[in-house]
Protein backbone atom coordinates (compact mmCIF):
# COMPACT_ATOMS: atom_id res chain seq x y z
CA UNK A 1 0.00 0.00 0.00
CA UNK A 2 1.46 3.53 -0.97
CA UNK A 3 1.36 6.24 1.32
CA UNK A 4 -0.64 9.25 0.28
CA UNK A 5 2.38 11.51 0.38
CA UNK A 6 0.26 15.32 -0.45
CA UNK A 7 -0.84 14.70 3.51
CA UNK A 8 2.36 14.60 4.40
CA UNK A 9 3.60 18.12 3.25
CA UNK A 10 2.55 20.93 5.77
CA UNK A 11 0.63 24.13 4.77
CA UNK A 12 1.87 27.10 6.54
CA UNK A 13 -0.28 30.43 5.55
CA UNK A 14 1.54 33.70 5.40
CA UNK A 15 5.24 32.57 5.38
CA UNK A 16 7.45 34.27 4.06
CA UNK A 17 5.12 36.63 3.71
CA UNK A 18 1.39 37.48 3.48
CA UNK A 19 -0.21 35.85 1.34
CA UNK A 20 1.80 33.02 0.73
CA UNK A 21 1.29 29.40 1.31
CA UNK A 22 4.16 27.89 2.56
CA UNK A 23 4.65 23.86 1.06
CA UNK A 24 7.13 22.77 4.23
CA UNK A 25 8.93 19.33 3.34
CA UNK A 26 9.94 18.71 6.45
CA UNK A 27 7.46 16.83 7.51
CA UNK A 28 7.74 14.67 5.01
CA UNK A 29 11.53 14.09 5.65
CA UNK A 30 10.69 13.58 9.25
CA UNK A 31 8.48 10.83 8.74
CA UNK A 32 10.52 7.47 7.92
CA UNK A 33 7.99 5.93 5.55
CA UNK A 34 7.05 9.64 3.49
CA UNK A 35 10.48 9.78 3.11
CA UNK A 36 11.93 6.91 2.25
CA UNK A 37 8.96 6.23 -0.32
CA UNK A 38 9.15 9.62 -1.92
CA UNK A 39 12.72 9.18 -2.42
CA UNK A 40 12.33 5.86 -4.23
CA UNK A 41 9.85 6.94 -6.30
CA UNK A 42 11.39 9.19 -8.22
CA UNK A 43 14.37 7.14 -8.52
CA UNK A 44 11.96 4.62 -10.02
CA UNK A 45 11.10 6.80 -12.55
CA UNK A 46 14.77 6.66 -13.95
CA UNK A 47 16.21 3.47 -13.21
CA UNK A 48 18.04 1.92 -16.47
CA UNK A 49 17.68 5.09 -18.18
CA UNK A 50 21.04 6.13 -17.98
CA UNK A 51 21.60 8.32 -15.40
CA UNK A 52 25.06 8.65 -14.31
CA UNK A 53 24.92 11.42 -11.77
CA UNK A 54 21.77 13.44 -9.80
CA UNK A 55 22.61 16.85 -9.25
CA UNK A 56 20.96 18.72 -6.01
CA UNK A 57 20.05 22.17 -5.57
CA UNK A 58 21.32 23.58 -2.54
CA UNK A 59 19.63 22.90 0.08
CA UNK A 60 16.47 20.75 0.24
CA UNK A 61 17.58 19.34 -3.44
CA UNK A 62 20.41 17.99 -1.08
CA UNK A 63 18.31 15.93 0.86
CA UNK A 64 16.14 14.34 -1.81
CA UNK A 65 18.88 14.21 -4.85
CA UNK A 66 21.59 12.32 -2.39
CA UNK A 67 18.69 9.56 -1.11
CA UNK A 68 18.12 9.71 -5.37
CA UNK A 69 21.66 9.25 -5.84
CA UNK A 70 21.83 6.14 -3.64
CA UNK A 71 18.66 4.96 -4.92
CA UNK A 72 20.18 5.04 -8.56
CA UNK A 73 23.85 4.09 -7.65
CA UNK A 74 24.97 7.00 -8.89
CA UNK A 75 27.14 10.17 -8.18
CA UNK A 76 25.50 12.84 -6.37
CA UNK A 77 26.72 16.44 -7.67
CA UNK A 78 25.81 19.69 -5.67
CA UNK A 79 24.70 22.74 -6.64
CA UNK A 80 25.82 25.30 -4.25
CA UNK A 81 25.26 29.20 -3.76
CA UNK A 82 28.70 31.43 -5.24
CA UNK A 83 31.71 30.83 -2.92
CA UNK A 84 30.44 27.17 -1.05
CA UNK A 85 32.32 25.19 -3.04
CA UNK A 86 36.33 24.09 -2.74
CA UNK A 87 38.26 24.05 -5.22
CA UNK A 88 37.34 25.16 -9.12
CA UNK A 89 33.70 26.25 -10.16
CA UNK A 90 31.74 27.46 -12.59
CA UNK A 91 28.64 29.53 -12.24
CA UNK A 92 25.40 30.48 -13.97
CA UNK A 93 23.42 33.71 -12.90
CA UNK A 94 19.83 33.83 -12.07
CA UNK A 95 17.41 36.58 -11.54
CA UNK A 96 15.44 37.09 -8.85
CA UNK A 97 12.52 39.36 -7.49
CA UNK A 98 15.04 42.12 -6.29
CA UNK A 99 18.55 41.15 -7.63
CA UNK A 100 20.42 39.13 -9.45
CA UNK A 101 22.42 35.01 -7.28
CA UNK A 102 24.46 32.60 -8.46
CA UNK A 103 24.82 28.99 -8.82
CA UNK A 104 27.90 26.91 -9.07
CA UNK A 105 29.42 23.06 -9.83
CA UNK A 106 32.67 22.09 -9.45
CA UNK A 107 34.43 22.28 -13.01
CA UNK A 108 35.65 19.02 -13.29
CA UNK A 109 32.29 17.16 -11.53
CA UNK A 110 30.53 15.70 -14.98
CA UNK A 111 31.15 16.27 -18.26
CA UNK A 112 30.87 14.19 -22.19
CA UNK A 113 28.89 11.20 -22.05
CA UNK A 114 27.70 12.01 -18.55
CA UNK A 115 23.51 12.43 -18.30
CA UNK A 116 22.31 14.32 -15.20
CA UNK A 117 18.97 13.96 -13.61
CA UNK A 118 18.07 17.26 -11.48
CA UNK A 119 16.56 17.00 -8.33
CA UNK A 120 14.85 19.33 -6.12
CA UNK A 121 11.93 19.32 -3.21
CA UNK A 122 10.07 22.04 -5.13
CA UNK A 123 9.36 24.00 -8.75
CA UNK A 124 7.89 27.19 -7.94
CA UNK A 125 9.16 29.73 -11.17
CA UNK A 126 11.82 27.38 -12.39
CA UNK A 127 14.45 29.96 -12.28
CA UNK A 128 17.21 28.40 -10.35
CA UNK A 129 16.29 25.00 -12.02
CA UNK A 130 16.85 26.52 -15.29
CA UNK A 131 19.65 28.44 -14.52
CA UNK A 132 21.12 24.47 -12.76
CA UNK A 133 20.10 23.22 -16.23
CA UNK A 134 22.20 25.81 -17.70
CA UNK A 135 25.01 25.00 -15.88
CA UNK A 136 25.45 21.56 -15.76
CA UNK A 137 24.67 21.51 -20.28
CA UNK A 138 27.79 24.21 -20.14
CA UNK A 139 30.12 21.09 -18.91
CA UNK A 140 28.70 18.87 -22.12
CA UNK A 141 26.68 16.92 -19.51
CA UNK A 142 23.38 16.14 -20.82
CA UNK A 143 20.44 17.26 -18.75
CA UNK A 144 16.57 15.47 -20.33
CA UNK A 145 15.20 15.29 -16.96
CA UNK A 146 14.36 16.71 -13.65
CA UNK A 147 12.34 15.45 -11.01
CA UNK A 148 10.77 17.37 -8.01
CA UNK A 149 8.63 16.74 -4.90
CA UNK A 150 6.49 19.63 -5.45
CA UNK A 151 4.83 21.43 -8.24
CA UNK A 152 3.35 25.12 -7.71
CA UNK A 153 1.94 24.96 -11.56
CA UNK A 154 0.35 28.50 -11.25
CA UNK A 155 3.59 29.75 -11.26
CA UNK A 156 4.93 28.26 -14.38
CA UNK A 157 8.42 26.92 -13.57
CA UNK A 158 7.31 23.29 -14.76
CA UNK A 159 6.43 24.89 -17.84
CA UNK A 160 8.84 26.93 -18.15
CA UNK A 161 11.60 24.06 -17.92
CA UNK A 162 10.10 21.85 -20.48
CA UNK A 163 10.34 24.85 -23.29
CA UNK A 164 14.18 24.11 -22.33
CA UNK A 165 13.71 20.64 -23.29
CA UNK A 166 13.67 18.99 -19.91
CA UNK A 167 11.03 16.40 -19.03
CA UNK A 168 9.47 17.71 -15.70
CA UNK A 169 8.34 15.23 -13.51
CA UNK A 170 6.99 16.14 -10.12
CA UNK A 171 5.32 13.40 -6.80
CA UNK A 172 2.26 16.30 -6.30
CA UNK A 173 1.24 19.71 -6.86
CA UNK A 174 -0.09 21.85 -5.11
CA UNK A 175 -2.37 25.27 -6.71
CA UNK A 176 -2.22 28.57 -5.42
CA UNK A 177 1.54 30.35 -4.58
Amino acid sequence: MSLDLKSLVRTIPDYPKKGILFRDITTLIEHPAGFKESVERIAAQYRGQGVTHVAGIEARGFIFGAGVAIALGTGFVPIRKKGKLPGETIGQNYALEYGVDTIEIHADVVGQGDTVLLVDDLIATGGTAIAAVGLLRRTGATVKDAAFVIDLPDLGGAKKLAAEGVAVNALMGFEGH
